[in-house]
């Protein structure tokens, strides 16, 4: 039996958590919990003993206190935005974050981690988080939370929490693009491996619904061809190929990304049709980051074929320093570094699924 003082003590934070959430329970989201890669992740990654870190300036320049927190990106992610508009609090933090206290897992937290994906071996390589692994850490902050507000209102808690999902990308560049031979290449086709990505999504998924999640936004691919360090790429490999010093994109890899996206979108009408009481909505991050890229000035952009950091054609993460030329103004670019989007291009998502994608979970 639990004590007077600690009786009360769930009592006060149960109150205030209700208080805090007033706005938000008009819409039905509690919380945020995100599980993926770089696009996900707040600063995860600073606490993992990876090299795979961004917790330097120049990243974070235009982020409050232009303070780089490990975000790989000039300011804000998505989730950040996401969070912000439900009126839950100003950013969805890192898990690992020391700073991060109990209370603040009550609206959420990010799990994510830069460079990894759904193979677990594409984590292993460099020493990242694996999916799983996010998944444990999650059960561990579950039971955080059920010491701060009670079993009853942490099970409140994670039914009516967004779960969001961003992962994949790194499989396709690291098993697939950038090395000639790899043990996934030699064992699976690349329709296969699509095959084998999204029945490991499946249970991940299937484990977190097993823990309470009923709401579920899953994204997509981007045009992973149209990201600077494949379009640089591109342009030198094969050499003297008909496109040899031309930076456009690799349309071979968004019809990649386009099929991955097909076969998400008829897994997750699968799952929703097992799973009683869970709802699903698909992140289409293709499109609209597409439509950026090919018509940047239509979308108060200059620059979609660069990034800002250093020259803009091969810098990321280690690579992206302060010490390196950058542009002067990065909501004029669509990408940051030579991967990830500035968070101009991060806000033009974010609008598109508030607009098209969040209706399909709150009520």
């Amino acid at each position: 039996m639990a004590s007077p003082s600690a009786t009360i003590t769930i009592i006060i934070a149960s109150v205030l958590h209700l208080l805090i959430g007033a706005w938000a329970s008009q819409h039905g989201v509690t919380a945020i919990f995100a599980f993926g890669d770089s696009t996900l992740d707040p600063g995860n990654n600073n606490h993992i003993g990876t090299l795979f870190v961004s917790n330097h300036l120049p990243y974070g320049r235009d982020f409050p206190g232009h303070i780089p927190t490990g975000r790989f990106t000039n300011g804000r992610l998505v989730t950040d935005i996401l969070i912000s508009q439900l009126g839950l609090k100003q950013f969805l933090p890192a898990y690992l974050d020391p700073t991060l206290k109990d209370e603040d897992l009550l609206t959420g937290a990010s799990f994510a981690s830069a460079g990894s994906g759904i193979d677990d071996e594409t984590a292993v390589l460099g020493h990242l988080l694996t999916l799983e692994s996010q998944v444990h850490n999650f059960k561990i902050a579950l039971r955080r939370i059920e010491r701060q507000v009670g079993p009853r209102e942490a099970q409140r808690i994670v039914n009516n929490a967004l779960f969001v999902i961003s992962s994949g990308t790194n499989d396709m560049l690291n098993n697939f693009y950038w090395l000639p031979v790899s043990h996934r290449k030699l064992h699976f086709s690349l329709p296969q491996y699509h095959d084998f990505l999204l029945e490991r999504l499946a249970l991940i998924i299937q484990d977190l619904y097993s823990l309470g999640a009923r709401k579920f936004l899953v994204a997509g691919m981007p045009p992973t061809g149209c990201l600077p360090l494949q379009m640089t790429a591109g342009s030198i490999f094969p050499l003297f190929g008909p496109h040899t010093l031309q930076r456009r994109c690799v349309e071979q890899q968004n019809r990649d990304s386009q099929a991955y996206n097909g076969k998400l979108q008829i897994l997750i009408s699968k799952l929703s049709s097992q799973m009683e009481e869970a709802r699903f909505a698909y992140a289409d991050i293709y499109k609209p980051l597409m439509d950026i890229i090919q018509n940047p000035y239509g979308e108060g952009f200059d620059v979609s074929a660069e990034g800002c950091c250093g020259t803009g054609l091969v810098e990321t993460g280690p690579l992206c320093l302060v010490l390196t030329p950058k542009c002067i103004d990065p909501s004029r670019y669509v990408f940051w570094d030579s991967i990830h989007p500035t968070e101009a291009a991060y806000s033009r998502i974010a609008a598109e699924i508030i607009k098209t994608t969040l209706p399909k979970l709150v009520s």
